[in-house]
């Protein structure tokens, strides 16, 4: 038997960081049934791999912005005689629509079910639908690092699952659930000394958790031995919380370079909104500061174009990033499928916009305010980023990365926005091409 697993192209092309998806499928295929043969595509990397693939079964994972690629690829692929089973947050959150392009879909987490799929494909029995289970994260296996063959920099490891905020834009929470469940810290260590990268990431939705500091810093501590430097996402409560210092100081002593945190929103208005306040803490500003006192770099965060944001909110966002010199990657407003914003915006959500347009770079739903049109946000939005993301201003910030990181920290702060520049120009591009269709659509 030949598996494929595929994850389909970003919108915005090659990215460093590998698709976690990939190598850790494989590895529970392998778990699961060692005889299986395992092709790996990384559509960001190869786009057009697929379209020579030779096997019995693919299993494609797939976000609501590749859902559109990921069932053009299984339609491809159907038409040449070659099962599909449909993974991910999108088809999960959208199991009856994924159907329609594939014979089976894995509706929330693999690891209960995905022996059974592989066991039912062989015996001619596979099943419409599959519902995994939120289990304990242990017994699971290390990602077969390595074995996706390209260009990709970056490995991600994962140490924890689940969410207890109720902010309204997350896909995380109805996904992974409200409970945090981690993984023992032994089997962390163990996939990091597996990664053969110098620098790898923690993709978990959070690292450390106000109620959880105890255990982010037993992680730290039994990081603290690896010649290996990270880059992970956080959130700004715990900075301040009394524990904050010695956690901080023990993340920079386990190689943490750098902290992608969710700012949100510029304004408090939009951040109630959102009900995302809970884990900003009570000064976001100050614990941004704290963070870089404590030799780790900061790249934020946040939303525009919500149906709470002005125009200010555009502007606001370049001085916020020059008062604080951090990194900023904002995106326009996403009310992704099965999140509490899809349901409070549908009455105003553009309908004739297919998945394809969910990429944070289109306005998706109308604006109370009839100056802030659709074409005006998304312009804006591009303007601010691209002003962000300048050459002059990327070198400044890296200029201002704490030294304690040298020179990983610097490398690490070029890698993650030069692409992003790039793409980004690309995608501007594309946008002032197809401007006039897609105000089309939204007229109809």
């Amino acid at each position: 038997m030949k598996l494929c697993i595929i994850f389909p192209p970003l919108p915005f092309g090659w990215t460093p960081v590998a698709p976690p998806i990939l190598e850790y499928l494989a590895a529970l295929t392998r778990q699961a049934d060692p005889s299986i043969e395992i092709q790996l595509i990384s559509g960001s990397a190869t786009p057009e791999a697929y379209k020579s693939v030779e096997c019995d079964l693919a299993a494609i994972s797939i976000l609501t912005p590749t859902a559109v690629s990921g069932y053009n690829i299984a339609d491809s692929l159907r038409a040449r005689g070659i099962k599909v089973v449909f993974g991910g947050m999108h088809a999960s959150a959208m199991p009856e629509e994924a159907k329609t392009h594939g014979d089976a879909v894995v509706i929330g987490e693999a690891e209960s079910c995905w022996p059974q799929v592989l066991k039912d494909f062989r015996a001619g029995t596979l099943q419409s639908f599959y519902r995994g289970e939120q289990l304990e994260l242990i017994n699971m296996p290390t990602p077969l690092y390595g074995m996706l063959k390209n260009n990709h920099q970056f490995r991600i490891v994962n140490t924890s699952r689940g969410c207890p905020f109720n902010c309204t834009f997350c896909s995380v929470k109805p996904f992974f659930g409200a409970k945090i469940r981690f993984r023992p810290i032994e089997d962390v260590v163990r996939d990091v000394a597996a990664i053969p990268e110098k620098m790898y990431e923690i993709g978990d939705e959070n690292i450390w958790w106000s109620s959880e500091t105890k255990r982010a810093i037993e992680l730290f501590t039994a990081l603290k031995g690896s010649p290996k430097k990270y880059m992970a996402f956080g959130s700004l409560g715990p900075v301040l919380a009394p524990e904050g210092s010695r956690m901080l100081n023990a993340a920079r002593e386990s190689g943490l370079l750098s902290v992608w945190v969710g700012w949100d929103a510029i304004s408090e208005h939009s951040l109630k909104a959102y009900k995302a306040n809970g884990k900003i803490g009570v000064d976001r500003e100050r614990a941004v500061r704290t963070l870089k006192d404590h030799g780790i770099d900061v790249s934020l965060f946040y939303m525009l174009g919500s149906r709470e944001d002005t125009f200010d909110d555009f502007k606001r966002a370049i001085e916020v990033a020059d008062r604080l010199g951090v990194s900023m990657h904002p995106s326009l407003v996403v009310p992704y499928p099965g999140t509490v914003l899809s349901r409070e915006y549908e009455p105003y959500i553009y309908k004739d916009l297919g998945w394809e347009y969910y990429n944070g770079s289109y306005a998706l739903f109308d604006h109370p305010d009839p100056m802030m049109t659709p074409e005006l946000r998304e312009e804006h939005f591009y303007i601010s980023l691209l002003e962000q993301l300048s050459l002059p201003r990327v070198l400044r910030h890296m200029m201002k990365v704490p030294m304690a990181g040298f020179p990983y920290a610097h490398i690490l702060s070029l890698m993650s926005q030069l692409p992003v520049r790039k793409g980004v120009k690309i995608a501007f591009e594309q946008w002032k091409a197809n401007r006039e269709s897609v105000r089309a659509k939204r007229q109809k």
